[in-house]
């Protein structure tokens, strides 16, 4: 299996045209980009009413569809925070590992019942064999940092203290992932941080972290975003800059340790081998690729995936070419860090 084969030249690699991106795909993501631009108010807050119209979600079902059944529980009344259970229904066949995955959207968007991310995380249940904790966390800027990373510690702390009544006893929650992707990979890393620091949190153990295209950031523009802003789908600058302002405490900067990670010492932290996703065609490359330099330096365990031709989120997007060869990569990934995996 190739892992990070194609490193040789990640910088250059991003100056591929947007045009290898299929007609389809780029309908879509011009789709998405505008439905976040017409919930974005001009005074820093979001048109909920209309993104919650907009958004696409679809229902937890206890009857299997494609081999996983699905189930909604709320781990925190007063904030509203739920999970959302994805469990293969062969889960009787022996022990299999357990992901904590959390969304993208920003942090100002989406949910774990979003038609994107409920088909992700059931693809990822029934195809590696792994049950998946999707984290449906609070949005900003009604709820601004940290707000996120509270939610998701929080339903970290919910598997280790009830999640065993929840899942099939073939759920080895002493082999956990904490998987995310865009402001989820980036809830990973403070997350998976948080975790590091706790005394004990048997029987959950976290044997690896999954950033998929991390949503880090700072101040300085840097070539990447530069270069990609207006000219690949999805995502722009100035609706990164929006997003940080929605999401970062008041009067905080990009700079802030929440959005630029790289600047705070972690190296006293026991943290489990990291896989960074970068796209050739995601403007936020440069971060992401400062992040696993900053890892290495801190002594950490980190790999990268690096796909020449991909935008940012488009492990969601349906019929992406990319996404089979990512599952198998990933698959590896996981299968070094956890035995019993199927091969795709």
């Amino acid at each position: 299996m190739e892992m990070a084969a194609e490193n040789a030249d990640l910088h250059g690699s991003a100056m591929r045209s947007s045009s290898s991106v299929p007609l389809r795909i780029r309908v879509l993501c011009w789709l998405v980009k505008n439905a976040g631009a017409v919930t974005r108010r001009n005074d820093g807050t979001v048109n909920r009413r209309l993104a919650n119209f907009i958004e696409q979600k679809v229902s937890a079902d206890l009857a299997p569809r494609q081999g996983v059944y699905t189930r909604d529980i709320v781990i925190d009344k007063t904030a509203g925070v739920r999970v959302r259970l994805f469990v293969p229904d062969n889960s009787a066949y022996g022990d299999f590992p357990v992901v904590v995955y959390f969304h993208g959207g920003a942090f100002c968007a989406l949910s774990a019942a979003d038609v994107s991310y409920d088909t992700f995380c059931r693809k990822l249940a029934g195809r590696l064999n792994v049950a998946v904790v999707s984290v449906d966390y609070r949005l900003a800027p009604e709820h601004k940092c940290p707000a996120a990373y509270d939610d998701c510690f929080a339903a970290v702390a919910w598997l280790r203290a009830q999640g065993r009544g929840y899942l099939p006893p073939s759920a080895d929650l002493s082999r956990c992932f904490l998987m995310g992707d865009s402001a989820g990979g980036n809830i990973v890393h403070h997350v998976g941080c948080r975790v590091a620091r706790e005394l004990d949190m048997s029987p959950v153990k976290i044997v690896g972290h999954v950033l998929l295209q991390p949503y880090f950031g700072g101040e300085e523009r840097t070539p990447a975003e530069v270069r990609l802003s207006n000219g690949v789908p999805l995502i722009t600058v100035e609706a990164a800059d929006w997003y940080w302002r929605a999401f970062l405490p008041e009067g905080a900067t990009r700079d802030h340790p929440a959005a630029n990670v790289t600047g705070t010492d972690i190296s006293g932290l026991s943290l489990p081998p990291s896989l960074v996703v970068v796209g050739g065609l995601d403007l936020l490359q440069d971060w992401q690729l400062r992040y696993v330099e900053h890892l290495k330096k801190m002594g950490k365990q980190a790999e990268v995936l690096f796909y020449e031709d991909a935008i940012h989120a488009f492990h969601v997007f349906p019929g992406y070419d990319l996404t089979p060869r990512f599952l198998r990569d990933l698959a590896y990934f996981l299968q070094m860090r956890s035995e019993f995996l199927p091969t795709i």
